[in-house]
């Protein structure tokens, strides 16, 4: 993977680097990479021993949790913010930001050999992502759930009326999916599980139809390997308080936005981005919470990339909307 992105340090790039995946669009080719923001670190043996990258990305996001005890898997992004910088720079080598955060995305892409780096705010690519016409005098919505954070913008005439950031995500999602197997069943299951159960049979609103999962994990009691069998509907319980979150936000946004460009929004609703959009039926809940029309974007996992491609392509029509402070 390093190799392969010098090469195309060289052209430009769009990197979307979430918490749980990170993409690469290169102008003129499309999306060329979409790895989860995932290394193994291998130490070797002795207290100055030299660590050295085993893997990145799948391979690497294969080894969480069953790593023995000389190779890390570290997951280098935390709450969409940089956790570990000289792993993320050496993932690279291959928005809700505050300056010291823009500060370090920077420096970790110009330590993985960039000339000059621009920033976006996400729910401005996701936007574009989506298609929405930011550059018009009408009120567009877009709500952006990755693995870290959800992010929340109104934008209008190509600037941002509002922004907000909650620190949840699909990170706290699985979260709260490990917590209320342990307290319910006395189990513990890993976040690769987590991450299954939420896939297959996880909701954010009561369906007519209650799906079930066999799951394997440790009986905390016993400390042995068990199965057992969980339903959509005890999901639906364990993810309550994270969505509650995420309701909040969205209400708030809606709260600050002039009454102008809250009436464009009630007319064309919001759209969802991000992995997070894929849980089942969340569009659903905020519908029946704002009495919007909620829409899930197309290909919701890219949207943020693929629009800060496109405003790559067009700088000159989207140029205003970067920063490099």
């Amino acid at each position: 993977m390093f190799g392969f992105l010098r090469s195309y340090f060289s052209n430009d790039l769009a990197i979307d680097l979430g918490t749980a995946n990170t993409l690469i669009y290169v102008r003129g080719k499309g999306i060329v990479l979409d790895e989860p923001s995932v290394v193994a670190i291998r130490q070797e043996a002795g207290p100055s021993g030299k660590k050295t990258i085993q893997a990145v990305g799948k391979e690497a996001k294969m080894m969480l949790g069953k790593t023995p005890g000389n190779i890390i898997a570290i997951r280098p992004m935390k709450d969409g913010v940089i956790a570990d910088f000289t792993v993320t720079e050496q993932m690279l080598k291959p928005c809700g930001s505050t300056q010291v955060e823009r500060r370090a995305i920077r420096e970790s892409a110009i330590g993985a050999g960039a000339g000059q780096v621009y920033l976006i705010e996400e729910p401005m690519a996701a936007a574009i992502g989506a298609d929405l016409p930011v550059a018009d005098a009408t009120g567009s919505m877009v709500v952006d759930i990755g693995g870290g954070t959800t992010e929340v913008g109104v934008i209008s005439l190509g600037g941002m009326v509002y922004s907000g950031s909650v620190r949840v995500g699909g990170d706290k999602f699985d979260e709260a999916i490990i917590n209320y197997i342990r307290r319910n069943y006395g189990m513990l299951i890993g976040e690769t599980t987590a991450e299954l159960i939420k896939k297959e049979i996880g909701s954010a609103f009561p369906g007519s139809e209650v799906r079930e999962m066999e799951v394997k994990g440790r009986n905390l009691a016993e400390g042995i390997p068990r199965s057992f069998t969980i339903s959509s509907n005890e999901i639906l319980e364990a993810l309550t308080e994270p969505l509650n979150q995420i309701v909040s936000a969205v209400k708030s946004a809606l709260e600050q936005t002039p009454p102008e460009l809250g009436a464009d929004i009630a007319e064309k609703g919001m759209v969802l981005t991000g992995g997070g959009a894929l849980l089942r039926d969340l569009d659903r809940l905020l519908m029946e919470e704002t009495g919007l029309p909620v829409i899930v974007a197309d290909d919701p996992l890219t949207c943020v990339v693929r629009g800060s491609g496109k405003a790559l392509e067009k700088m000159e029509h989207f140029g205003p909307i970067f920063t490099n402070d």
